[in-house]
């Protein structure tokens, strides 16, 4: 298994906390881990198993795939992040509708990686809003 980078980890985490507004304390709770385990793991000086940073993610409202990712255990899959992301953080949306929106996600891909190359939809390229298009 590669070396955890727990340093970005623990960065990373402590991001997530206070950007969903958790204190040290509540984390720690909702994560089933003390106080302090979680303070060294915020820190940098604790390498977290799999299964405790499951357990972060999961009180985080977050992915455990992003911490593995963040943690080296995982490598991360090019261009999934940045979609993947965008949706764990949306707050209008419960988890029930955040995993069904990353399934689908995660099929088109796979179905248009399964496409050949010519095959392929050409890039949509989005709309700067206050800025209109001509019509053809």
């Amino acid at each position: 298994m590669p070396a955890l980078r727990v340093s970005e980890l623990g960065e990373f985490i402590r991001e997530q906390r206070h950007t969903a507004q958790v204190s040290l304390r509540q984390l720690a709770r909702l994560a089933g881990v003390s106080n302090p385990y979680l303070s060294q793991i915020e820190r940098g000086l604790r390498k977290p198993s799999a299964e405790i940073l499951q357990q972060i993610a999961k009180a985080l409202r977050i992915s455990a795939e992003t911490l593995y990712v963040r943690a080296g255990i995982l490598e991360e899959r090019p261009g999934d992040s940045e979609v993947v992301a965008a949706v764990l953080r949306e707050a209008y949306l419960t988890e029930r509708q955040k995993q069904v929106l990353l399934e689908i996600y995660k099929s088109f891909c796979a179905e248009n990686a399964a496409r050949p190359a010519t095959d392929q939809p050409a890039p949509v390229r989005a709309a700067t809003p206050g800025i209109s298009t001509p019509r053809q």
